[in-house]
């Protein structure tokens, strides 16, 4: 089935943690709303191939969301040995009308930091945004985005509005842009991203990056495929209850779940389907 199934519209995110309240401590602290925990469904940990149980904290930023989910039996921490060009590194772009602002609430909430120094303004070519990269007190990382006023008409208001994208590290640029192709994704506008602004994002000397942009039948958020030149390292195959197996859930008519050719997660979800279809009536 996997071969058919094809990315439709994100429903959410899915972050794995040793401690759901610490981190759900985080995300309250930077402006999500946080729910009570639930109990992850045996029919999911079935799919997920995971013995034992789970538990799970649905939050919510405007109208993305993100799931926090613990499991009895326990994976791999975030490796230590880590950077921005990691093959398992994905994060969710966080927007924001102020990258200063979110970047030292965060950090007083706990975040450690990617990039170096402060939020750093990228040109034109590169999209012309100020962003910033980090962590959460887990290793995941993260990233604040404030486009250039009026630059994006998805994204208004104020303090920290919801998720743009998912950005995802890969080996190899040609081959994943056709399995998101293959599963219904069509290619934007690539870019190449270079020089002192970039080294201070990514916080990783003479880095080069193109970054191909990939949108799903409904965005946000979208996907971009991040191919760093000569940089990417192997840090193994994650599992999935391993703390930086981050998954990317779909809304589907099927339950399932899919890896990339770089073993990134994908997540097919009826449940959330369902769940969309009954909101929209």
């Amino acid at each position: 089935m996997s071969s058919d199934l094809k990315f439709g519209a994100i429903a959410g995110f899915r972050l794995v943690t040793a401690d759901l309240t610490r981190l759900a401590a985080f995300y309250r602290a930077i402006g999500f709303d946080i729910g009570d925990p639930m109990p992850i469904s045996t029919a999911e940990m079935a799919l997920l191939g995971i013995s034992g149980t789970g538990m799970r904290i649905e939050m919510s930023l405007g109208t993305s969301r993100v799931d926090l989910d613990c499991y009895a039996l326990s994976g791999r921490p975030y490796p230590t040995e880590r950077s921005a060009s990691d093959r398992i590194f994905q994060h969710f772009a966080l927007v924001t009308d102020d990258a200063h602002m979110a970047w030292n609430r965060a950090r007083d909430a706990g975040a450690t930091p990617i990039s170096r120094e402060r939020p750093v303004t990228l040109p034109q070519s590169s999209g012309g945004v100020t962003a910033v990269k980090l962590r959460d007190p887990e290793g995941h990382p993260l990233e604040f985005t404030q486009f250039p006023r009026g630059a994006n008409p998805d994204w208004r208001g104020s303090g920290i509005l919801g998720i743009d994208h998912s950005a995802i590290a890969v080996r190899d640029l040609a081959a994943s842009r056709r399995f998101y192709s293959h599963h219904g994704m069509v290619e934007g506008e690539p870019m190449l991203n270079q020089g002192p602004t970039q080294v201070v994002l990514d916080g990783i000397d003479g880095i080069v990056v193109d970054i191909v942009p990939m949108q799903p039948a409904t965005a946000p958020p979208h996907i971009e495929l991040l191919g760093y030149r000569d940089r990417v390292s192997d840090t193994g195959q994650l599992a999935v209850n391993d703390i930086a197996a981050t998954r990317i859930v779909w809304r589907s008519a099927h339950d399932a779940l899919m890896r990339d050719p770089d073993g990134h997660f994908h997540q097919f979800s009826r449940a959330d389907r369902l769940r969309t279809e009954t909101l929209s009536r």
